[in-house]
């Protein structure tokens, strides 16, 4: 079976073919765990099904039922998974980099867009208390299979070729404008 990962890399590889062939050219942005909602709180994530930590976390703060951490045996410092976050508003900033570099002549090219920086399930959790005030119930359970212990950006080349900097640097900040987002909102599923 192929994953969206690997999806993701045959049309890298597509693309950049194309562009050799026909003189086109495309950058591709490579999301670690987009995150939070945006600055204005008018638009955030709600997924259905919902698989994403922050959102999840944040629904079981709001409906006392419990979250599921899949694992705490990794070989993390508090075991659980480790993963990269980075906040919408940044990702978007990128966008607007990425359609500039491509207007000014900027070859065929492929980013990564993260903070750099990972956290582990339990330090969302934590991070998330924090932010809200209020403790998220939950429960270990397996890891769920081919889930990697960490999995963390480097957006170096986005930072030095498109001149990207994240402005949301700590999860604190990324997981407030997810809260009030999901504060404002109605129904809770």
């Amino acid at each position: 079976m192929v994953c969206d990962s690997q999806w993701d890399l045959v049309l890298e590889k597509a693309l950049a073919s194309y562009s050799r062939a026909y003189n086109f050219r495309a950058i591709s942005l490579r999301y670690f765990n987009a995150a939070g909602a945006s600055s204005a709180g008018d638009i955030g994530e709600d997924h259905d099904p919902e698989t994403h930590l922050i959102p999840l976390v944040l629904r079981a703060i709001m409906t006392g039922e419990e979250l599921t951490v899949f694992g705490d045996d990794y070989p993390t410092p508090d075991g659980t998974a480790v993963r990269d976050y980075i906040h919408v508003d940044d990702l978007a900033a990128a966008h607007v980099l990425a359609l500039e570099a491509l207007e000014q002549g900027s070859p065929t090219a492929a980013y990564n867009l993260g903070s750099g920086r990972g956290y582990s399930v339990l330090e969302v959790i934590k991070a998330a208390e924090k932010v809200t005030g209020k403790k998220v119930p939950y429960r270990v359970g397996p890891r769920r299979p081919g889930d990697p212990a960490v999995l963390v950006a480097s957006a170096e080349k986005a930072m030095a070729e498109l001149g990207w900097r994240p402005r949301y640097t700590e999860l604190e900040d990324i997981i407030a404008t997810a809260w009030q987002w999901h504060r404002r909102r109605p129904r809770v599923s």
